[in-house]
């Protein structure tokens, strides 16, 4: 017993809003019904017992003025009712009662044969008595009981019904709410709840509506603004950076010179990073989707990203293993290309330039914010990149990538760019892009794309 109210309780939270409104609504209907069947159950109860009572007293009376006159009963049975002297089937308190010389009656409604008595007392110690049936009266009563829990039922079951319907209703502008919301923090700033209820209406759910709207509205003037601040920037940067880079090139050769030649070339990959950024925010990107070999096409473009890297569960385009620049295949990479699917890795749908752009970006980082060696795995239609450095910080596996933000200083500084275009792109030509912490150490990234 202690344990149903925990057991109530996980019932409760296991059940959707509809169910709990309709749960509540017939609790609360029932309640109301238990007590009005009580109370006019009583009340009739009531109302039986006086007028039996009254009927039993005024038939007493009459028997009293004829034996009083009379001397006798000439009749058992006077009226409706059993009238004897001194009968010995008088419930023992009325009798005590009528001895004491009071006149009284007695109810019993319980028993198998329901009746009233009334009794007084008359001339040398004897006891007068009227029995009347209820017989009738009790099955009244029964009947209307009866009546009463059908009622009930029936307002119980058609409450339910009600609440259930309303609480559908309530329950899918909630849901339709909720998805809209999902929708928004997917990135599909034109997604709207819209007028929910009937027209006119402001009640509790319209106006959570319309505040997500709102909200809606708000967030996608804010972040259209930031994409054209974030392209307006990049773009209006790009003619002086032009100019300073020829101004450079003409700088006489020394170490002065081959500073500021980096720095200006530093500036301007940011700058065309930002405006990837911003072409990939504002969805102007469409990609040229055709079947690839991806064994082969990773094993090239590993080749011009100009990372020093292992690559492995592939084979060079002459049919030699390939090294990259590591040691060996497949040591550190712990991958399987899987026995199905050949050493040429399997033909994938994409686009080429794009994920070449995914992966260098991914091989960049490893070689910037990692240690050791850098491997790359062809495994199916999934390829890993990782490193031996102190893995990805929590907050960036929680959340993801997060543009101008590294995560831990421990993986080295830089601008956070590379690993939101990855995604950027990746999401162009559909493709996934999971980033994780492998054991014993190290940080890995994968990204899988759709089988040709």
């Amino acid at each position: 017993m202690r344990g149903l109210p925990a057991r109530c309780r996980r019932l409760l939270r296991a059940l959707g809003l509809r169910w709990k409104i309709a749960a509540l609504l017939a609790a609360g209907c029932s309640l109301v019904a238990v007590t009005i069947g009580v109370l006019i159950y009583e009340a009739r109860v009531r109302q039986v017992s006086d007028a039996a009572r009254k009927g039993a007293t005024e038939q007493l009376i009459r028997v009293r003025q004829v034996y009083e006159l009379t001397g006798r009963l000439d009749y058992d049975k006077v009226g409706e009712a059993d009238a004897r002297i001194d009968c010995p089937e008088v419930p023992r308190e009325l009798h005590e009662a009528a001895l004491e010389g009071r006149r009284t009656t007695y109810l019993d409604l319980s028993g198998p044969d329901p009746a009233v008595w009334a009794a007084r007392p008359v001339g040398g110690g004897h006891v007068l008595s009227v029995r009347r049936s209820l017989a009738e009266d009790r099955s009244e009563l029964e009947e209307l009981d009866a009546q009463l829990l059908a009622s009930g039922t029936g307002v119980v079951a058609l409450a339910a019904v009600g609440g259930a319907l309303l609480a559908s209703r309530l329950s899918k502008d909630l849901r339709t709410a909720a998805e809209t919301a999902r929708r928004i923090s997917a990135g599909d700033l034109d997604a709207r709840i819209g007028p929910s209820g009937a027209p006119g209406s402001r009640d509790e759910v319209a106006e959570l509506s319309s505040a997500v709207d709102t909200m809606a509205a708000s967030l996608q003037r804010r972040l259209e603004a930031e994409q054209r601040f974030t392209a307006d920037v990049a773009h209006e940067l790009r003619t002086p950076l032009t100019g300073l880079h020829t101004a450079a090139e003409l700088l006489p050769a020394g170490r002065p010179t081959e500073l500021v030649r980096d720095r200006v070339a530093a500036l301007r990959t940011l700058t065309e990073d930002l405006l990837e950024v911003a072409r990939l925010d504002g969805n102007r990107e469409e990609a040229r989707m055709e079947a690839q070999p991806l064994g082969p096409l990773v094993v090239s473009i590993v080749r011009r990203s100009g990372v020093a890297a292992e690559v492995s569960g592939t084979e060079a385009p002459d049919g030699g293993p390939v090294f990259g620049l590591g040691s060996g295949p497949g040591e550190g990479s712990g991958a399987d290309p899987g026995p199905d699917r050949g050493p040429g890795g399997a033909w994938v749908r994409t686009d080429a330039r794009r994920l070449e752009r995914i992966l260098t970006n991914l091989l960049v980082n490893a070689r910037r914010h990692g240690k050791g060696r850098v491997s790359v795995a062809v495994s199916g239609t999934s390829v890993t990149v990782r490193d031996q450095g102190p893995g990805f910080p929590e907050t960036l596996l929680r959340e993801g990538p997060q543009r101008f933000m590294t995560g831990a200083a421990e993986r080295g500084q830089g601008t956070g760019l590379g690993l939101t275009i990855a995604f950027g792109q990746a999401q162009v030509i559909g493709a996934a892009v999971r980033l994780w912490n492998p054991e014993p150490g190290g940080a890995a990234a994968t990204v899988t794309l759709p089988e040709a």
